[in-house]
């Protein structure tokens, strides 16, 4: 999903017209081919995009099939967490002024480096999540910060649409993309991005 932390939202003015976070949780899908797997390389091919961005989520794994989910029911219907790289053109998603292109690209959904289940992370709400980029911190944040906690993002897509085992929800990225930065800053061959959830373990991304 999108903007779900609000110093995001203050940056993530491609695609809205506003600064302020969304009423309701803002959601779009990733095509199957966005994912690969940990230490997997990230290919930029520049006549497609030449604005990629890194953004570190929460990756929720849903663990039984359900719909119409309460939000007091909400946790009970996932597996485990990971890491997601929501890797994004930037170029691509102003020229589309939606998500789905930009951030559907061949490997641009890099995801791991383990699933821990909820034995383990009993609050989602409680984690630290940061990037960075060739050792260079960009993104530091806490899964507090959410806009829409994780069992209101259940339940919001669960909505008349029912949920399946092994669907991966990315819960949103904190403040510190490249594309909010001065000057914005994009990710190019030879970069090496550290994505990292506590309590998970580190994401990391080859750009080449």
């Amino acid at each position: 999903m999108a903007v779900n932390y609000g110093e995001h939202a203050k940056e993530q003015i491609i695609t809205r017209d506003t600064s302020e976070p969304p009423a309701n949780p803002v959601l779009f899908t990733k095509a199957p081919t966005t994912v690969i797997g940990p230490d997997a390389t990230f290919h930029v091919d520049p006549s497609v995009s030449t604005n990629i961005d890194w953004e570190v989520e929460l990756g929720v794994i849903i663990g039984k099939k359900g719909k119409n989910i309460t939000e007091n029911d909400a946790l009970s219907y996932i597996f485990g967490y990971t890491v997601i790289n929501d890797i994004t053109a930037r170029d691509l998603q102003a020229r589309h002024k939606q998500f789905f292109k930009g951030k559907s690209l061949d490997g641009s959904c890099p995801m791991g480096p383990y699933i821990v289940t909820t034995d383990e992370i009993t609050d989602p709400q409680k984690l630290a999540i940061r990037l960075s980029v060739n050792g260079v911190l960009k993104q530091n944040s806490n899964t507090s910060e959410m806009v829409f906690p994780v069992k209101r993002i259940i339940a919001t897509l669960s909505l008349g649409m029912t949920i399946e085992p092994g669907d991966i929800i990315a819960t949103g990225t904190p403040s510190g993309v490249g594309a909010g930065r001065k000057p914005p800053e994009f990710l190019k061959p030879g970069d090496v991005v550290d994505a990292e959830v506590e309590g998970i373990g580190v994401l990391r991304t080859h750009i080449a």
